[in-house]
């Protein structure tokens, strides 16, 4: 919000040198800053239909790639959190001086965690009975 500010204040400072009336600086200067809000819910508006027609796309390869990023993101937790302690574990039993890294899942997690808040909207979705039909 602060680059959108940075970029309204100075037009909002040249509506105090062309127009007198403060009501009307008042009521352009909100339009102002009310006019990136709208403009970008509206394009939320359109990712989100878009998102309904991919996701009800007959072609795994249109329709799939949510649930793939889904099994790639629950492989790369399952890798980090599991499969690599354990096999960490397993060679220091085995008295072996190699040590496997865990990933580095910070650049993975958003996509999860966004992921996740999808899948939570689409359960309560399927709770309220608005559920596709196949």
């Amino acid at each position: 919000m602060s680059i959108l500010s940075s970029l309204i204040e100075p037009v909002t400072g040249l509506l105090d040198k062309v127009i007198a009336d403060k009501d009307q600086k008042k009521r352009l200067a909100f339009e102002l800053a009310t006019m990136a809000e709208k403009h970008a819910q509206e394009l939320s508006k359109a990712q989100l239909e878009v998102n309904k027609v991919e996701a009800e796309h007959k072609s795994l390869f249109v329709s799939g790639w949510r649930p793939a990023v889904g099994w790639v993101c629950c492989i790369g937790l399952a890798s980090n959190y599991f499969f690599i302690p354990l096999a960490n574990f397993a060679l220091a039993v085995s008295d072996s001086t190699l040590v496997i890294s865990v990933l580095d899942l910070s650049t993975m997690m958003p996509v999860l965690l966004g992921m996740l808040g999808l899948g939570a909207m689409r359960t309560y979705e399927k709770a309220q009975g608005v559920q596709r039909n196949k």
